[in-house]
């Protein structure tokens, strides 16, 4: 009896503590007015309330901003209103859900240039440039962990998971939206090292085939070529033959999801290491090491060069990034 009593003392302290940090996580944040800097400026409301509360969920934020709570200027906006510099921004108490903080580790990584506008890195195989679809996190959250003072950080352009090499990042917002203008017309130049097994033919070979997104039963995305799908253009350049495989340049006139990949594969020739579009049987002999060939253990797709003109300058910059040394290593057992 004496026992049931102490774990039902228990029970109570127990009860209590839960009831106070219940409560004390329910005591509302302060009214907040933000002054809207050089690198928040240009972004919708929205997209900025959705930064700056973490862990508030979309429908919330909507909802504070159909009601009018947040203000712009003491005046109602709507949420595709887009800030200003020197705008001020009442945004209203809102409960943050701290619980669902992640701890990131910071990361740095090769820097192949770096000013007040641009970071521009090398990119390893096996890291993914951010989180989502089961990854916690990548790249991006990554140097945002390891540069808590950096105001503004933002991938430019992306690279698949497996793919290596050059990847731009914005410091700025008017570089971000400077960059991304400069891809949609076509100014930027990206170029890409591909390893294929098969009898390449062409000196210079143009594939032009509309690409179509999809997710499998398992929710995992994939590309296929489709009729209707979006126009993809890429250009093929023979570097170098081999006995059973061929060194391509890839340069990327559209820049669709897995469009290097997708062309090769439905051209017929699978990239060496594609566990999404390439040849299973020939990956899984990679692995251990042949006659005429050492072992190879990642997809060989590497972002080896990008030209662009710089958002501030106007300069034209051409960036390159070498072959990874696990690259280099195979193409000389193939010699």
């Amino acid at each position: 009896m004496k026992d049931l009593e102490i774990n039902n003392g228990r029970v109570h302290q127990k009860q209590a503590e839960n009831d106070a940090l219940r409560q004390a996580s329910q005591v509302p944040a302060k009214v907040q007015l933000l002054t809207i800097s050089e690198e928040e400026a240009g972004q919708r409301i929205d997209n900025y309330l959705l930064r700056i509360c973490k862990g508030v969920p979309k429908s919330h934020i909507y909802r504070v901003l159909r009601s009018g709570e947040v203000r712009v200027n003491k005046g109602r906006i709507d949420q595709l209103y887009r800030l200003q510099i020197g705008d001020v921004v009442r945004v209203p108490p809102i409960r943050m859900a701290e619980k669902q903080e992640s701890h990131v580790p910071g990361a740095e990584f090769a820097i192949l240039f770096e000013d007040s506008h641009l970071l521009v890195i090398d990119k390893p195989a096996g890291v993914a440039v951010h989180g989502g679809s089961g990854i916690s996190y990548g790249v991006i959250e990554q140097l945002r962990a390891s540069r808590p003072d950096a105001k503004f950080l933002e991938l430019v352009h992306r690279l698949d998971r497996e793919t290596s090499g050059v990847l731009l990042l914005a410091k700025k917002r008017s570089a971000l939206v400077n960059l991304h203008e400069q891809m949609r017309d076509g100014v930027t130049d990206k170029r890409y090292l591909t390893l294929v097994h098969g009898d390449w033919k062409n000196a210079r070979q143009h594939v032009k085939l509309p690409l179509h997104k999809y997710n499998t039963a398992d929710g995992e995305r994939r590309v296929r070529v489709q009729a209707d799908g979006m126009p993809s253009h890429t250009i093929f350049s023979l570097k170098k033959k081999y006995t059973e495989f061929a060194l391509l340049e890839a340069e990327l006139k559209t820049g669709r999801t897995h469009q290097i990949r997708v062309h090769l594969s439905a051209s017929g020739f699978a990239i060496a290491g594609d566990d999404k579009y390439g040849d299973f049987a020939l990956n899984r002999a990679l692995l251990k090491p042949a006659p005429g060939r050492g072992a190879f253990k990642r997809m060989f797709l590497h972002a080896y060069q990008i030209t662009f003109i710089h958002p501030e300058t106007n300069i034209p910059m051409t960036l390159n990034a070498a072959l990874p040394s696990e690259c280099q290593k195979f193409l000389v057992s193939l010699s």
